[in-house]
């Protein structure tokens, strides 16, 4: 049976790979980002439908909730993977700067998940998946960033909504990845050392791909995975054990 899978972030990198996971098994794909361009062009690679929106605005959320319900009535599988680190891009010092940045990574990591999933929970079938993005950085810092802590805001609240889902038969986990190449995330400010480092910190000794995090995704989407629920699965080589 075909299925409806919503990808939040989908545009780029880790959401491009898990929506092009997906619709290789020919599901109905909505791809949901920020930038209109992006979007449309990723949607015309993989074959899914693009649908911009800034899913930190409530008003922007409503829209998708009613634009999906219209199109499809139901959906099956959420993954919320939009975010990002904006404090990578800088801002100004001060008090001010703390909050700007503090509430900037809140919006762009937390508020996007938090307000799509309550959108669309009612909209998910029995059987129905919800997978959160979340990072290596919940578990050890990230270096004095905002980050960090707010993906780890995401794990209780994955916890709580697989208890209160779980009846519908909604199974509800996280995806932690560490260090992913080939995606958006360092802002080009990667640099060789660095590079070495985060690989030198796996057991495996190689960085992770956006397609090791859309395989991960895709099972934990799959009747295999069924009776997997309140879970976090870290993706990262063994890098959070350190050495």
């Amino acid at each position: 049976m075909t299925r409806t899978t919503v990808v939040t972030g989908g545009g780029t990198g880790i959401g491009k790979a898990v929506a092009t996971r997906f619709a290789a098994d020919g599901d109905r794909v909505v791809i949901i980002g920020r930038r209109a361009d992006t979007l449309e062009q990723a949607a015309k690679e993989i074959g899914a439908t693009a649908l911009p929106a800034d899913l930190s605005e409530p008003a922007e959320v409503e829209r998708v909730r009613a634009d999906l319900t219209e199109r499809f009535g139901t959906i099956d599988v959420l993954v919320n993977n939009a975010g990002g680190n904006v404090e990578t891009h800088g801002g100004s010092g001060g008090s001010g700067g703390v909050a700007e940045r503090w509430t900037g990574n809140f919006r762009a990591n937390v508020l996007t998940s938090v307000l799509a999933t309550e959108a669309l929970r009612d909209l998910l079938n029995p059987s129905g998946r919800i997978v959160f993005l979340s990072s290596i950085a919940a578990f050890r810092g990230s270096g004095g960033t905002s980050y960090g802590p707010m993906k780890a805001a995401l794990h209780p609240y994955a916890f709580d909504l697989a208890a209160a889902l779980g009846p519908r038969g909604i199974t509800v986990n996280v995806v932690a990845p560490g260090f992913i190449e080939d995606t958006e995330f360092f802002g080009g400010t990667l640099d060789d050392g660095r590079r070495a480092t985060l690989v030198a910190q796996t057991h495996t000794g190689r960085a992770g791909t956006p397609q090791d995090i859309a395989g991960t995704v895709h099972w934990l989407a799959s009747p295999d995975a069924g009776h997997v629920t309140a879970q976090i699965i870290q993706v990262n080589g063994g890098a959070e054990r350190g050495h």
